[in-house]
């Protein structure tokens, strides 16, 4: 089977991918392991953490430290990347523009094919804003053999930037083992909130950007009219974010990942924010998998990819960044909540279509010759 050598960063969506073992960039090359690939994968660290090797089931990373005074590693970083290369059969990169770019200049030189995955808008990203590395990023969107985009508006917008259409929708998935319906009370319980009360709230990133000030307003307004309304808030909370010391906001802090279930299943009702902005428009929130898995009714922003998942339930979007559309969505939903009908794809599926997507390029047939030069 081919050898595959993925290109990543450590830490992502508040996430570590060898502590957490969390998410997209660890649930598909350790699928692709388990149908027989033999996997490799290099991350960066921003933060100290242990170097060296680690094995994750089939998958073997290797984990360096990345800051101002350890450059020499990122230059270690690429030397290890090119050496694994000139024995690999294809280059899987992913998480940031960056390492599309490292990706691109080494399959280049070994005229091996890239895969380029964007689980995100990294034109959004710190690095994707400066203009030499843009100018590289768009360059490496050209010319690499395949890209894979976690949503369709993502793909259309990638679209315009490649100049051609070979590229994949691969959604985020979600581990059915941890997400699932669960007893609500005992979840409560488990968290230390109240048993009794209407609760909503979200798991995730609290954060401007993602419109997260809305459901505060919203919620002032609501706990009046809804006097047993309770807010259930769990993740990374921005320091831009102003703190509210109100007894009924519950902040759980951040969770690893098998408690998060225990926060949608105590939920009356999940609440997806987001605004009408770069990240909006072309992320696809992983927490829509995670809340219909556990069998729990949820309302989103009305941006990107949600208003597509829930076109066919209107009456589950909100208008983003507006908290009196948001307030009558709670009201209307938590009157008429039921969960969304919606089968969820597990991690093995999306690895199946990366493995379409990993053979056309490495064994191109119709595709032409996707080696980069």
């Amino acid at each position: 089977m081919p050898r595959i050598l993925v290109l990543s960063k450590r830490q992502y969506t508040n996430k570590d991918l060898i502590d957490d073992r969390f998410g997209r960039l660890r649930e598909i090359p350790l699928a692709l392991s388990r149908r027989g690939y033999d996997v490799e994968g290099l991350c960066l660290s921003y933060t100290l953490k242990p170097e060296g090797r680690f094995q994750d089931e089939g998958v073997l990373w290797q984990s360096f430290n990345l800051s101002l005074l350890k450059l020499p590693k990122f230059i270690k970083y690429i030397n290890t990347a090119n050496r694994i290369a000139q024995k690999s059969d294809l280059i899987w990169a992913c998480s940031d523009s960056i390492y599309g770019i490292i990706g691109f200049f080494i399959a280049r030189r070994h005229n091996i094919p890239l895969v380029f995955d964007l689980y995100d808008n990294f034109e959004y990203f710190f690095f994707g804003r400066l203009p030499l590395i843009k100018q590289l990023y768009f360059l490496s969107l050209r010319k690499c053999a395949a890209v894979t985009c976690v949503s369709a508006p993502l793909a259309e917008r990638i679209i315009v930037i490649r100049r051609r259409s070979n590229i994949t929708v691969i959604e985020n998935a979600v581990r059915t083992d941890i997400f699932k319906p669960m007893d609500k009370k005992g979840c409560r319980q488990f968290l230390g909130l109240p048993e009794r009360g209407t609760f909503i709230g979200t798991a995730g990133a609290i954060h401007r950007n993602r419109g997260i000030e809305t459901l505060f307003e919203a919620f002032q307004h609501l706990k009046v009219k809804i006097p047993d309304l309770h807010l259930v808030l769990a993740g990374r909370w921005d320091a831009g974010v102003p703190r509210s010391q109100d007894e009924r906001i519950h902040y759980l802090g951040e969770l690893p990942l098998e408690k998060v279930p225990f926060v949608f299943n105590s939920l009356d009702l999940g609440v997806i924010c987001n605004l009408d902005n770069e990240f909006g428009r072309y992320c696809f929130p992983q927490k829509a998998h995670e809340i219909t898995a556990c069998h729990v009714s949820f309302i989103a922003a009305n941006v990107g990819s949600m208003a597509r998942f829930l076109s066919n339930t209107p009456h589950r979007l909100f208008q983003p960044g507006n908290a009196e559309s948001l307030m009558q969505s709670i009201i209307f939903n938590l009157q008429n909540h039921t969960p969304i009908p919606s089968r969820q794809p597990t991690w093995n599926e999306m690895a199946q279509k990366m493995e379409m997507v990993i053979q056309n390029a490495i064994y191109p047939s119709d595709y032409g010759d996707n080696t980069l030069r």
